[in-house]
């Protein structure tokens, strides 16, 4: 690894491949595997990553939007992209990259056959989105008879997959739930999967159904925040490697007697002479103005350095008094120690919210 001798974000790809490999290790081996890259792969690199996970040959891709599903393909991505939030506006921009939309309600699915049929596109493939209960995107069962009634009237579109998405896969006391989704998904495939004239995939895991729910695995399941390296328990974790490392460096060190403030709006007042240090990175960065003033710690020396004042558009100060350290010397933001989910934790947040937003100004370093 890398000493930093500024902000950088490293990204472990002998990590990915051990969560990748330990995720399909409990899944049966005709079992096919989608690696969710959306959002920038959680705030690492979706490009470098999705042509990592090729070797390890991955089967699907999926991304939230189609500008995500394009930049994969000018990065000579080929793998089949699933796109799970596609708006009608984009739909050209789609199929010129081969990307494959989710079709998630009967307005998406008669603009996206209009489309593909103007193009004089056949058999082009498609998932349909079942809502088991998420309430969030998906077709209901009441939707089935008018899905195959469309479906009968085009040649333009073929389903590829049918998928739904568990809501509280890591929650085993919402258990019944889950469970309830589970049968929900099964009825809706057996009513419209009969009355096609092929098999389309069956999916719905996420990280924590593939580890808790094996019934559900069907066809194919998706992985996401599992790959990055954290489960959703302190019992998935030990089965994962953090991919992903946050340094940066201290620039400067100041000492600050009792009664002198720090930062923005005297955010913090010092009641004891303090020495804090300064770190280039801030709310520009992804670590928000939730963090400071007791919330959220770095480790400079394997020791916990809490974050004080307001969190700054481009720096962060810390408390180091009890630390031997001095300007240049590496800080771990989040990695090994503290955690991204440590990390988050404090500012009431998940690892999610963390890694997602963190900025791509960030100067990535991949190790092989």
């Amino acid at each position: 690894m890398l000493k930093a001798q500024e902000t950088l974000l490293e990204i472990d790809l002998k990590a990915l491949k051990h969560n990748v490999t330990y995720l399909k290790s409990i899944t049966e081996s005709t079992t096919k595997f989608m690696a969710v890259v959306k959002s920038y792969a959680y705030g690492n690199d979706a490009a470098e990553i999705a042509k990592f996970l090729e070797t390890l040959d991955v089967d699907y891709f999926a991304v939230a939007y189609t500008y995500e599903g394009e930049q994969l393909r000018h990065a000579g991505v080929s793998t089949p992209v699933l796109v799970l939030h596609p708006q009608s506006v984009s739909f050209n921009l789609l199929i010129k990259h081969c990307l494959e939309p989710n079709l998630y309600s009967l307005k998406i699915l008669n603009e996206f056959i209009a489309t593909a049929e103007t193009a004089g596109l056949t058999h082009y493939p498609v998932h349909l989105k079942f809502n088991t209960g998420l309430n969030r995107l998906g077709f209901s069962e009441n939707d089935i008879p008018e899905i195959l009634s469309i479906l009968s009237r085009t040649e333009a579109i073929r389903v590829v997959s049918l998928f739904s998405h568990l809501g509280a896969s890591e929650d085993l006391n919402e258990k019944e739930f889950t469970l309830n989704q589970i049968k929900a998904f099964k009825n809706c495939a057996e009513k419209l999967t009969p009355n096609l004239p092929y098999t389309p995939m069956l999916h719905m895991c996420n990280t924590s159904g593939i580890i808790n729910y094996p019934e559900a695995h069907f066809d194919m399941v998706r992985s996401g925040i599992g790959m990055y390296g954290f489960g959703n328990s302190e019992e998935e974790n030990r089965h994962f490697k953090p991919i992903t490392t946050l340094k940066t460096v201290i620039s400067q060190i100041h000492h600050i007697p009792a009664g002198q403030s720090v930062g923005y709006n005297r955010g913090h007042i010092c009641d004891t002479p303090l020495i804090t240090a300064t770190l280039p990175l801030g709310h520009a960065d992804g670590i928000g103005r939730e963090y400071g003033n007791g919330k959220g710690f770095v480790a400079i020396n394997g020791q916990k350095a809490p974050i004080v004042g307001n969190t700054c558009m481009d720096m962060i100060m810390v408390d180091i008094t009890n630390i031997d350290c001095q300007e240049g010397d590496e800080v771990i933001v989040f990695g090994d120690f503290p955690t991204a989910e440590e990390f988050a934790a404090t500012a009431n947040t998940i690892s999610y919210e963390l890694l997602t937003g963190l900025s791509q100004r960030i100067k990535r370093s991949i190790l092989r």
